[in-house]
């Protein structure tokens, strides 16, 4: 029997000929295709390391494992050959009818009625079928514990390029397939496979059969790589240029003289993904002069020769947070990175404006540090649906700062790049993002191991690891145990030593094979430890890094009515003429009242207003120009005031004479307070002011207790101990009786919670690299009662993005901008009338969840059938009678304006 070439793989989006026919590819192209480009994958994206990770896992030679890496990409498809695929309705077509459609009345290819219904996918059959004829052609098997052997756990891999991965196929099933899956189909159906698999094999070149086993690191980048090919070999229009004509036979010549296409195809496919070429400099020498010895020539001076010494690893730093600290970190991440090999860097952080307000510092770094052409995405929440159009967004908000010339420069990728979708852009070589970005690599999401490979060919730098809470913590050393076993050099930077730092040194050390030993990080401020990845063991500096010039924080703790106490304390720097103050609020809906209130009653005030519910172009404006007028040198004049939210606690860059919060954590208020500069620092907590919903009550009262009517700390000495000290067991201790049991029980209620929490994180997190066992399909698993919703309250509040239309016109001829009274910016409609993704991504607002429940929105079908814009909430804005721009839900009243969308509660 011989191949059948009518066997289709990719049909979408390949147009039609000249009879009206669908065009289609034939699946033994794609196969080719796909191998062709995993070839070029293995050979320039994939670092050193990541090849020997493969090559010794499945005990052959480099040059064996590049080809088995192509040959089982090759057959990823292969479950494609079957009856409810090639007869699925949506296939390629003529005249209305499918083009496969003959085959089914041709002999050999007759199946049950029972076959079309199957509803295995084609990813899955591939798991089940390539489970067998592994096992008959040599590749070491198991009966009673199949998914030990490599003949199994290349079936799995291959079955998860779909982004899932599928549970393990015992022996009676793999030996017929079909018995249990009739879908798959007999006799022809069965011929057509092996013949696929024999004619790949062939055209390829395998001529060996690895008996190793799959492990946990090589099975990560075997998955990135076949997936990646897969993704790269089906861009349609490259498709198009090697479609073949309805005469091509897919005879052994045909399929020789096409594999010679589809090769030099490869190298022109990698090339659209702006992937290749990006590398680290090898890191300047250091002086080596005598002198006080900061924090990052500390690191710059011993970080190298540790290195060298052991190898990649993690470097822990401690210190408060500064725009320095930051250097520090990247200083010691291009050390890791040279060493490496890596291809580039992610930069996470807790929160989308933290990580819009250090892509600038990022970027500066890169300019330094990476060699080669280089691309820098912008990924969080925000940012997510669109990332190359939230890099151009924010390229436009910060030109006028000098952070960078015109958008579409060599860092900042088109809007129409391959690497614009989610699911893509941690490939990039640059990323500044949130945390977020790392756990989903660690929960059961679809394509979280292409999360992890992405991750294994950069370095991780993790600023304020420790402020996630007790589900980031349980997560993160999950995310460190498998970083560590893929041997990803890290950087985590902490404002001080505690015991969560000290468990990420634990994760990491035990995800190197160091054990579970206990480790510590030193309790002095500034300081930092290394972990390598080889052996993990733990290495300190034999020169630590001296203190920083000493600074004291004054903390004042004031009982009035919050804004007069506002007042109070804006009072003399308006009188002076001159200074800058920080006014944090604990809600958007404050923080707008405030800045009203504030211009109203100090007309000579320079008020800048900042928050979460702002559109995201908005946003990123305001924050650059926040960078220049509040910079130690900024360019504002007279006195000046910022008002905003939790979400600037992380912003560096930030300089203020006196910064006001209301009531928070510590951790919290020392976050905002660090932001006020010079020798004597000033912090004014709001005692009267509401608290965010957010944060822990028991921590807030703590923070309160501790306090008292105020505080100095001198800084950094004293930074970590008055942060044990509010979290001390025996703080209630000290308490009378009415005060320690209210205490007690809100600890006891915070206990609860953070108990919880890690339980379920725990439950949630897939397996560490120690804890597979062989089984992939543990990296997918499906939880009874895990929906989307809890995946998505681990990563912090679930947040809606919002995007606010204006309604224009009358019934029947109304058109709706994205900007009141310009028309220009109308909404945008595709092919099929379909909205388009990108010109959103400016207007986006982040929302908590819980402020738009119950609100249904005016999407139509066209925009609810877009999967990047179903969870995009669309607010049509009526104008009411006082000439504001209004949404009125079940619940709540939104209102926008050019302060951001206000949200009020119903009575």
């Amino acid at each position: 029997m011989s191949l059948e070439s009518r066997l289709w793989g990719k049909a979408a989006g390949l147009g039609e000929d000249a009879r009206g026919a669908d065009h289609m590819h034939p699946l033994i192209c794609h196969l080719l295709d796909t191998a062709a480009v995993a070839e070029v994958v293995w050979d320039e994206l994939l670092t050193v390391h990541q090849r020997t990770t493969v090559a010794e896992a499945l005990q052959v030679s480099d040059e064996q494992a590049r080809t088995l890496a192509a040959f089982w990409a090759g057959l990823h498809d292969i479950g494609k050959i079957s009856v409810p695929f090639q007869l699925h309705r949506n296939g390629p077509k003529h005249g209305g009818k499918l083009l496969t459609q003959p085959l089914s009345g041709e002999p050999g290819y007759a199946f049950g009625a029972g076959a079309v219904q199957d509803r295995q996918s084609h990813e899955a059959a591939a798991h089940w079928w390539l489970v067998g004829i592994f096992k008959e052609i040599g590749y070491p098997s198991s009966k009673r514990r199949p998914q030990s052997q490599l003949s199994h756990a290349v079936a799995q891999l291959l079955g998860g390029h779909g982004g899932r991965f599928h549970p393990v196929v015992y022996d009676k099933d793999s030996r017929c397939p079909a018995a249990r899956h009739p879908g798959m189909g007999v006799g022809s159906w069965e011929e057509q496979r092996r013949i696929h698999f024999a004619e790949v094999r062939r055209v390829v070149g395998v001529r060996s059969v690895p008996q190793g086993r799959m492990a946990p690191g090589a099975a990560v980048v075997l998955t990135g790589l076949v997936t990646l090919s897969d993704w790269l070999a089906s861009i349609e229009e490259e498709i198009r240029t090697r479609l073949r004509d309805e005469a091509w036979a897919g005879t052994p010549d045909d399929l020789d003289s096409y594999w010679q296409i589809a090769r030099s195809a490869a190298s022109r496919l990698l090339q659209r993904t702006d992937l290749l070429g990006t590398g680290f400099a090898g890191p300047p020498e250091c002086a080596q002069g005598a002198g006080k010895l900061g924090l990052g020539a500390s690191l710059a001076r011993q970080v190298p020769d540790m290195v060298a010494e052991h190898g990649p690893g993690m470097v822990v730093v401690t210190a408060p947070p500064s725009e320095e600290r930051t250097e520090a970190a990247l200083r010691a991440a291009a050390v890791l990175g040279h060493a490496a090999g890596a291809r580039g860097l992610f930069y996470a952080l807790p929160t989308g404006s933290a990580a819009d307000s250090h892509m600038a510092q990022v970027h500066t770094f890169a300019k330094q540090a990476l060699t080669g052409p280089w691309r820098s995405l912008l990924l969080h929440s925000s940012s997510r649906l669109k990332p190359a159009e939230a890099a151009e967004q924010w390229a436009h908000a910060n030109a006028t700062g000098g952070v960078t010339p015109e958008p579409g420069e060599e860092w900042a990728p088109t809007a129409n790049s391959w690497l614009n979708s989610h699911h893509r852009a941690l490939l990039a070589a640059l990323g500044t993002g949130t945390v977020d970005e790392l756990l989903q690599a660690v929960m059961p999401v679809k394509f979280n191991v292409m999360r992890l490979f992405a991750l294994s060919g950069k370095v991780v730098v993790v600023d304020e690891a420790h402020a996630r809470g007790a589900w980031g913590h349980e997560l993160m050393f999950r995310f460190l145990e498998w970083a560590a076993a893929l041997r990803i050099p890290v950087v985590l930077a902490a404002t001080a030593a505690d015991k969560s730092v000290d468990a990420m040194l634990a994760a990491y050390c035990h995800g190197a094979g160091g054990g579970r030993k206990p480790v510590t990080q030193p309790r002095r401020s500034p300081g930092w430890s290394f972990v390598d990845a080889q052996s993990g063991g733990g290495h300190l500096p034999q020169q630590p890094a001296d203190a920083a010039r000493p600074s004291t924080l004054s903390i004042e703790v004031v009982d009035g009515t919050p804004y007069g106490e506002i007042e109070a304390a804006l009072a003399p720097i308006v009188a002076a003429g001159n200074g800058r103050a920080a006014v944090y609020r604990a809600t958007p809906a404050e923080a707008i009242r405030t800045f009203h209130q504030l211009t109203k009653d100090f007309p000579a005030l320079n008020v800048t207003l900042i928050h979460e519910q702002m559109r995201n172009k908005d946003r990123w404006q305001r924050l650059a120009a926040c960078r220049g007028a509040f910079a130690p040198n900024g360019g504002v004049s007279g006195p000046s005031v910022l008002v905003t939210t939790s979400m600037l606690e992380h912003v560096r860059g930030l300089h203020f004479d006196l910064v006001l919060s209301g009531p928070a954590p510590l951790a919290a208020l020392l976050a905002r307070a660090v932001q006020s500069v010079g020798d004597r620092s000033r912090l004014v907590v709001l005692r009267a002011d509401n608290a965010s919903e957010l944060d822990d009550a028991g921590l807030v009262r703590r923070t309160d207790l501790l306090l008292g009517t105020g505080r100095t700390v001198a800084l950094p000495e004293e930074l970590p101990l008055v942060l044990d000290e509010v979290y001390a067991d025996e703080f209630a201790d000290r308490l009378k009786w009415p005060a320690a049991r209210e205490l007690q029980q809100l600890d006891n209620q915070r206990t609860v919670r953070e108990h919880e929490a890690s339980g379920t994180a725990r439950w949630l997190a897939v397996p560490g690299p120690g804890e597979l066992d062989g089984d992939l399909g543990l990296l997918s698993r499906d939880h009874t009662g895990m929906e989307p919703e809890l995946l998505s309250s681990v990563l912090g509040e679930d947040v809606v993005q919002v995007v606010c239309l204006y309604e224009h016109g009358q019934p029947g001829n109304r058109v709706y901008l994205l900007e009141d009274s310009v028309p220009e910016r109308r909404l945008e409609r595709g092919p099929k009338g379909r909205p388009v993704p990108g010109q959103l991504v400016p207007y986006l607002i982040p929302v908590p969840k819980r402020l738009v429940e119950g609100v249904e929105g005016d999407a139509n079908n066209a925009w609810r059938g877009m999967a990047a814009l179903r969870n995009v909430l669309r607010l049509n804005l009526k104008k009411s009678e006082d000439g504001r721009w209004v949404y009125t839900g079940p619940k709540h009243r939104f209102c926008m304006s050019e302060h951001g969308l206000m949200i009020d509660e119903l009575p």
